[in-house]
């Protein structure tokens, strides 16, 4: 239900906010203005009492997020990857909602796992250990198989949890119309869409069923990339509320000691991780959507280890190529050529001056080339960059969103890892490699041979399909006009794709 009796879902979530202390932090680590801080306290220290108290043992931010459920925890992983926006303390608090929240009882996975595999769990696995990671919608246990012995990770999803985010997912709905009603202006960002584009992926996350074909098609695109590996998935051990697959030995990718003492290459691992992610959203067009710290690891001999594999993004091939001749504009510092290339895929109206938009590009661009990534103001960037989209009336591409979430988690993960990478260097290789085998002459022809197939099969269609259009058009059809197909290509994945690869290519660069 997503009517007005969501209003006491938010007036709890600002109270359990105030009541842990974690607005304050919050409003320190943005560096929030006095009269936001003022305003805020204003409205919320009457409801106060309301919120709820959470456990005390956390600290401020992560209590309030554990205490208000599973998709603000979903918003705090997020946060923990990006120390350069809400500062390295807060960051490293918020990095046990990755993998280190409170588990459910043992008994309860048992339980579960038997209901939906048809089999008590002492007679699936010889051992099965009390939960090694635990995050907001599963947590994992170790075991061994009872027939061969083979050693799994078996991943079980929490008793309630699709109740839990139905009803955080509806208060966001209802936000999203508040916020649509009182700012007209907000609705170029279409929040609405956006919360349905989050539902979507949330609610497929939820179906662990989905998850092992993602994992299998996964890794059939990357069984060989060098310095990257995956678990196997154990089909007959997996259904929907219940995933096994084999175990990923290794020392995770965010405890950065440990990565040290066991002598491994930071500024290496920090490279390959951007690198990959690139391969993957640009050759493969599917790439992991969730790459923060908690699904990560590095494997002994130096190979970086993914899994959790419930949020995956996809991309088609116009939209990849679209990313790509965006990322190569910039690290050639090409903007003119950055701007066209939005315009012709729509992502800026065309009434826009596209000399104006190249300008407001070099202001983002010029100032971060060459300059130490420690140096760099994420915050401050973000924010000219939504004056820029706000100026030029750029919508909001929710075709796109998990590219550019993904972008943005993937920078902080390597920035943690090496905060002084240079992200151009990095991904100019995977982006010069992706243009030269599709863009350009070979490309061209490569979708010539393409369309001449497609034409091909609709041969002896083809003439009764241009009679018919001909008829229409005689008879002064009066069907809605239509664009033409390369315009609504442009228009829709392309120019989506576009604009979001923008985007990513700004959050790449910080």
């Amino acid at each position: 239900m997503r009517g007005p009796h969501n209003i006491w879902r938010l007036i709890r979530t600002g109270a359990t906010l105030e009541r842990t202390g974690a607005m304050g932090v919050i409003l320190d680590a943005l560096d929030a203005p006095r009269p936001l801080r003022i305003a805020y306290r204003a409205l919320v220290w009457p409801f106060k009492w309301l919120g709820i108290e959470g456990d005390p043992s956390m600290p401020p931010v992560t209590r309030a997020l554990t205490a208000l459920g599973p998709a603000y925890i979903k918003f705090g992983q997020i946060l923990s990857t990006r120390p350069d926006v809400v500062g390295e303390d807060l960051a490293n608090q918020l990095r046990v909602l990755q993998d280190k929240l409170p588990p459910f009882p043992v008994a309860q996975a048992e339980k579960q796992i038997e209901d939906e595999l048809g089999m008590p769990v002492s007679e699936l696995f010889s051992e099965f250990s009390e939960p090694v990671a635990a995050a907001s919608i599963a947590q994992v246990h170790k075991a061994r198989r009872a027939d061969t012995g083979q050693t799994v990770a078996v991943k079980v999803l929490r008793p309630g949890i699709e109740r839990a985010f139905r009803t955080d997912i509806d208060a966001f709905y209802f936000s999203a119309d508040v916020i649509e009603t009182l700012s007209p202006a907000s609705r170029r960002l279409r929040p609405r869409d956006v919360i349905a584009h989050f539902e979507s992926v949330v609610m497929g996350e939820l179906d662990l069923r989905l998850e092992s074909a993602a994992a299998s098609e996964f890794a059939a695109n990357t069984k060989g990339d060098a310095g990257f590996q995956l678990p196997e998935v154990n089909w007959g051990l997996s259904g929907r509320r219940v995933m096994t697959m084999s175990w990923a030995e290794g020392v995770s990718l965010g405890d950065n000691a440990a990565i040290d003492a066991a002598g491994h290459d930071r500024a290496l691992l920090s490279e390959r991780v951007l690198q990959l992610f690139l391969n993957h959203a640009l050759r493969d067009g599917f790439f992991h959507a969730d790459m923060h710290q908690g699904n990560l690891k590095v494997a002994p001999n130096g190979d970086i280890i993914a899994y959790d594999f419930g949020i995956m993004g996809h991309i088609d091939e116009y939209t990849r190529r679209v990313y790509a001749e965006i990322l190569y504009g910039f690290i050639r510092r090409d903007y003119k050529r950055v701007a066209e290339v939005h315009f012709e895929a729509g992502y800026v109206p065309a009434d826009r001056d596209v000399d104006a938009f190249a300008r407001a590009l070099r202001a983002v661009g010029e100032p971060i080339f060459g300059m130490d990534a420690t140096r760099i103001s994420m915050a401050r960037l973000l924010s000219y960059l939504f004056e820029v989209t706000e100026r030029f009336g750029m919508e909001t591409r929710t075709e796109l969103i998990l590219l550019q979430r993904t972008m943005v988690v993937v920078e902080g993960v390597a920035r943690s890892l090496n905060p002084h990478m240079n992200i151009w260097d990095t991904a100019k290789p995977v982006v010069e490699d992706y243009i030269k085998t599709s863009i350009g002459p070979r490309a061209v022809a490569r979708d010539l041979m393409l369309t001449a197939k497609v034409l091909g099969r609709f041969g002896p269609r083809l003439p009764g399909l241009v009679e018919a259009v001909l008829i229409r058009q005689a008879e002064g059809d009066t069907a809605p006009k239509r664009n033409p197909w390369p315009a609504r290509l442009g228009w829709g994945a392309g120019g989506l794709a576009l604009g979001a690869a923008l985007t990513l290519a700004w959050h790449l660069w910080a």
